[in-house]
């Protein structure tokens, strides 16, 4: 089991060559993959999300990749055409239309952003392509040991809230049988004092005592809180995709216990139900960071 947010990085040192990989990962729904690097990496784009995507499933992913190359022999100089065209035309546009001189040379056309482009020869590109997966996998495992360690540390955190829930659970399961016999009590003392001593029919106390029971009955609701609890642990010992299950069954822990509050007309199951609510809650946040 893994949290989503972690940091990994790995470099690689060699022949003139420095290639840098840097990542850090935060919570997200979905896989959310933001890499960030030179222009000369373009092609390189489908290969760094595949080999990413093999190692996170969830979460908001930033990846910073830093090169340099200062070997003598492997890199290649292009001129971006479209780019410098495009700079040459607005020049000249500018220069009839305010009167002013067009000074535009091409030293400073170099100058101006992305109009070169430094790319490996295409006899490293396949070298640079391993290199790059080779850091890339070593900052990415890294990165999962850490979140890992998290990992665990939620885990555990989980676990111990699960085992609150399952003693609050069952206070409730203690508690509530005996609210139909106080509410037949306080009907009966009720009726009583209201009628001054004269007899009333019992039939229709017991009636109307069954039928508050029916209504306020949360057997039904702390069977399914202790079913959730046990797939909790199940999916906690090491299931897939265990984030997302998680998530489902948070909201399920809420439907159960919302709907306990809202039967409670007990004032002990009550307490105990926000008790378990504020319990759910903390798992709840604690699971947002699981993948």
């Amino acid at each position: 089991m893994q949290s989503m947010t972690g940091y990994g990085k790995a470099e690689y040192v060699e022949n003139g060559i420095t290639l840098s990989v840097e990542i850090k990962t935060v919570n997200n729904r979905f896989l959310d993959i933001i890499p960030k690097y030179p222009r000369s990496f373009v092609y390189l784009d489908d290969i760094i999300r595949k080999t990413v995507q093999s190692k996170i499933c969830r979460g908001r992913v930033e990846l910073f990749i830093s090169y340099e190359d200062l070997s003598s022999s492997g890199t290649v100089l292009t001129i971006d055409d479209g780019l410098v065209s495009a700079y040459v035309a607005a020049a000249k546009n500018l220069a009839g239309k305010y009167g002013v001189e067009n000074d535009l040379t091409v030293a400073r056309l170099l100058r101006f952003p992305d109009v070169v482009i430094v790319k490996p020869s295409e006899t490293d590109e396949e070298k640079l392509k391993n290199i790059l997966i080779t850091t890339l996998s070593s900052a990415l495992g890294k990165l999962n040991d850490m979140r890992a360690i998290e990992g665990e540390k939620l885990k555990s955190d989980i676990l111990s809230r699960a085992n609150t829930v399952e003693a609050l659970v069952g206070e409730l399961a203690e508690v509530a049988p005996a609210v139909k016999d106080n509410y037949a009590l306080k009907l009966r003392e009720r009726i009583s004092e209201a009628m001054h001593g004269v007899a009333y029919d019992e039939s229709r106390l017991l009636q109307e005592v069954a039928m508050f029971a029916d209504k306020s009955d949360i057997t039904e609701e702390l069977t399914r809180l202790k079913s959730h609890i046990s797939q909790l642990r199940t999916i906690l010992s090491g299931e897939k995709d265990a984030g997302k299950k998680l998530d489902f069954l948070m909201q399920e822990f809420n439907r159960e216990t919302n709907t306990v509050c809202s039967k409670a007309n007990d004032a002990d199951i009550t307490k105990i139900g926000l008790a378990l609510k504020n319990e759910i809650e903390k798992m709840r946040e604690q699971v947002q960071n699981i993948e």
